[in-house]
């Protein structure tokens, strides 16, 4: 069930406009269509499934993205995945952060985007408070459109290969004996955003940022 006590934009209550409950915005970044769906440039868009799935917080189409609301142990979330395609996804984080009456300079306590990284292995995940692209064009829009570098990013691992041309590689789908090792990093990923919104930056990158990859013992939580 979706969970109905905050609402985009404030919540009207007699001749009064209560101001929204305090949210964050959780942006998996992918392309769209079935096309792109197994794709290592989409591990984005299946963190939010899973916590979608996780948090019963049901994905709906809307405009240029999919978008849920409801609540992470709870903390107030509204996952967001952008269908504008990769290296426009700035246009759709944009339209929500201000829909949910988000502004300023330093999003580090109300945006988590996550998003594929070339540069670190398939498996493991990275927790950052801001910093350049590093060359990922939809970092690169969400910057451009936001006039920011001050959001909190989880980074997922899918390799590199250096026989490959970056733009093959990414869209390519992930090789049969790497599926169960992105399975796991998936719910890895989705627990580091959890970590996040319930515990906080610094404690989440101390636990999640600890290990090159997760380990047996994470599976079981």
């Amino acid at each position: 069930m979706m969970l109905k006590y905050f609402s985009l934009g404030g919540i009207s209550k007699g001749e009064h406009k209560v101001p929204p409950l305090r949210v964050w915005v959780i942006a998996g970044l992918g392309n769209p269509g079935t096309k792109y769906s197994a794709t290592r440039h989409n591990i984005g868009f299946k963190v939010i499934d899973r916590l979608s799935e996780k948090y019963n917080i049901p994905l709906e189409e809307r405009d240029v993205y999919m978008i849920g609301k409801g609540a992470i142990e709870g903390v107030n979330v509204i996952l967001l995945k952008p269908l504008t395609f990769m290296n426009r996804s700035g246009l759709a984080v944009k339209k929500i952060l201000k829909k949910a009456n988000i502004s300023g300079d330093n999003l580090m306590d109300r945006l988590i985007v996550v998003h594929d990284d070339l540069d670190i292995d398939a498996g493991a995940i990275k927790i950052r408070q801001g910093g350049s692209s590093g060359g990922h064009r939809g970092i690169e829009s969400i910057i451009q459109e936001l006039g920011t570098k001050d959001f909190v990013r989880v980074k997922v691992g899918i390799g590199r290969d250096e026989t490959i041309p970056v733009d093959e590689y990414v869209l390519q789908n992930f090789k049969p004996h790497e599926k169960n090792l992105i399975k796991d990093v998936i719910m890895f990923a989705s627990r580091a955003v959890t970590a996040v919104v319930t515990e906080g930056i610094d404690k989440a990158m101390s636990k999640y940022n600890r290990s090159p990859k997760y380990t047996h013992a994470d599976k079981t939580h």
